[in-house]
């Protein structure tokens, strides 16, 4: 069997094929996502010819700001293990810390295994995963569940891929204070923020998958918002965006409303003006600085 034919009985490609469609940007990770592939498609090639391979430990840490893709990646790495065969079923469940940690004795154990059965044969992708430690507070129970993690994270990690997510500078953290968490991660990815035509392209591709598309001028109002927005706080790179093309289409639904004799043809119903767009508090605030 060649790596072609893995690739092709697999349908691994299509993964791929997906990932660059669904995510901009991002050629590190997108590399990096590959190069596990990679590995995982030889081991398949060696195991056929009878070759020892031991079972490589795929858990991993996706470290950047939010709205860099980090569930989505984790989403297709799920299907990727699955279909070359490391997972049994291919499902994500993304949970945080309240979905792990009890709030009084007894209460965490059950909890944290309770999720670790559901994520069996897949992906477990626990976000903002520091927050699991919290040495400042002696009553706290995170490290019991972290301990009951590190325990299946070793012996069944045939059966589940743990990812853990969050920014890179309390991951680091987490890390030096969680030793044995961090031995058993193998891959480490850092999803850098988007940079602005990235942004612009994610907008454009949001609003076309919703049939909505920028009229004259609104394009160039949304680069200038994004130049605004970006140097705010709490900036959420696609998800900010998000939200942002949300707000433009609810005034672009409150201009059209407001015409209520008018026939609205299809055009008008999918065209964000750039009045939607500069009618942001973003560009009053601008000026309030300056």
């Amino acid at each position: 069997m060649t790596v072609g034919q893995v690739l092709a009985e697999s349908q691994v490609t299509e993964v791929f094929q997906e990932l660059d469609r669904d995510l901009v940007g991002l050629a590190p990770v997108k590399t990096r996502i590959r190069d596990i592939a990679a590995l995982l498609v030889i081991d398949r090639l060696r195991l056929n010819l009878g070759l020892q391979a031991q079972t490589p430990s795929l858990h991993m840490s996706f470290t950047g700001n939010p709205g860099t893709g980090k569930t989505t990646v984790a989403m297709r790495m799920a299907q990727i293990l699955h279909r070359l065969g490391y997972v049994r079923k291919g499902h994500l469940v993304a949970v945080t810390r309240d979905d792990l940690v009890g709030q009084y004795i007894g209460h965490t154990a059950p909890k944290t295994r309770e999720v670790l059965k559901k994520a069996m044969g897949g992906v477990l992708f626990i976000d903002e995963a520091y927050y699991l430690y919290r040495p400042e507070n002696e009553r706290d129970y995170g490290q019991e569940s972290i301990e009951i993690l590190l325990q299946v994270m070793e012996n069944q990690r045939d059966d589940l891929v743990v990812i853990l997510a969050g920014y890179k500078d309390r991951m680091d953290t987490f890390f030096q204070s969680n030793p044995g968490m961090s031995s058993r991660i193998a891959h480490h990815l850092d999803f850098p923020d988007y940079a602005p035509d990235e942004l612009l392209e994610i907008g454009s591709r949001m609003l076309a998958g919703l049939n909505y598309r920028f009229g004259d001028g609104a394009q160039a109002a949304f680069e200038r918002y994004l130049a605004l927005r970006v140097a705010q706080p709490h900036f959420a790179n696609a998800r900010s965006v998000r939200n942002a093309l949300d707000r433009a289409r609810l005034r672009q639904a409150s201009r059209l409303f407001a015409q209520p004799d008018k026939v609205l043809s299809a055009e008008e119903l999918c065209t964000i003006e750039a009045g939607d767009i500069l009618a942001s508090r973003v560009f009053g605030q601008a000026q309030v600085r300056s």
